[in-house]
């Protein structure tokens, strides 16, 4: 009789007599946990030093302030290193573009070695490469002591500054790009060869815009690190005051003559600055997305 009434009891239960079930909350083990040792972390390696240097930066007054961060040789360095980071990441666009097009689209003998060399300014300390390119670059150097004789000094001066940030901010653009590439739907593009589509025509319409958000991150990322770069460039920028002088080097000079309050008042407007070039580079990502989704 038991067996029977298991038997016959689904066939009478209504819908509405089900309890209701909530869709389950798809939370990590230990969420809370993990939660707060993020925001430990991230306060303790990112928000209390950044507090620091803005209270430090507060003990000046307003006319301190400004008379420190708007000197005319710390207004000639912040020219010198956003102009030289954005040409860097301007450049590594590019660069980095093609080599990781030509990583992913074709086969050669030492493409590994190649593409395993993409990832050495990443290992390789900035001082290091600072030298190396020096020794490259200089009158006397590999590569200089042929191109001086006509008038070309790469080392020195701006141009070798420029060179450095180039080398240390190709792998953001390329590691970004690559993987985008790799899973790239090569269908469309078939499909936009076979409608009759030139070759311009399909990376302008097809691959470009499915990569335009990876370029700006790569761009940003590039651009950010170029800003702080301070290792690879004073070994071959000359460190000319008014001439070939970054803003890290005018925050290292403040600090060896024990000018805290300075050297925090002209990062301070480094990190607005940055901040803000950021925020404007995200904002672009965004409407790119919006833009490539409106359009699929």
């Amino acid at each position: 009789m038991t067996s029977a009434i298991l038997s016959t009891a689904p066939s009478t239960v209504l819908l509405h007599d089900l309890p209701s079930r909530r869709p389950a909350r798809r939370v990590l083990p230990g969420f809370n946990l993990t939660l707060g040792y993020t925001l430990f972390y991230l306060c303790l390696i990112v928000l209390i030093p950044l507090s620091a240097l803005l209270l430090k930066t507060f003990t000046l007054s307003w006319d301190q302030f400004a008379a420190a961060v708007t000197s005319p040789r710390v207004l000639a360095s912040y020219r010198l290193t956003f102009g030289a980071s954005f040409l860097a990441a301007l450049v590594n666009v590019f660069a980095g573009l093609l080599l990781a097009w030509v990583l992913v689209r074709y086969e050669f003998p030492g493409k590994k070695f190649i593409d395993a060399l993409v990832d050495l300014p990443f290992a390789l300390p900035t001082a290091v490469a600072g030298i190396s390119l020096t020794a490259l670059l200089a009158g006397n150097g590999w590569i200089g002591q042929y191109l001086e004789p006509h008038g070309i000094q790469l080392a020195f001066n701006r141009n070798g500054i420029v060179i450095a940030l180039i080398f240390i901010g190709l792998p953001f653009v390329v590691r970004t790009v690559q993987p985008v590439l790799e899973d790239a739907e090569k269908e469309l593009e078939e499909a936009a060869t076979c409608l009759g589509a030139t070759r311009l025509q399909t990376f302008r319409y097809v691959i470009f815009p499915a990569i335009a958000p990876a370029l700006l991150t790569g761009f940003a990322m590039a651009f950010a690190r170029a800003i702080g770069e301070y290792g690879s460039v004073i070994f071959i920028a000359g460190n000319m005051p008014m001439i070939s002088e970054i803003t890290p080097l005018i925050i290292i000079g403040k600090l060896e003559q024990y000018d805290y309050a300075g050297a925090t008042a002209v990062a301070t407007v480094m990190l607005g600055i940055s901040f803000v070039l950021l925020l404007v580079i995200n904002a672009l990502q965004s409407w790119q997305r919006s833009r490539s989704g409106g359009k699929s």
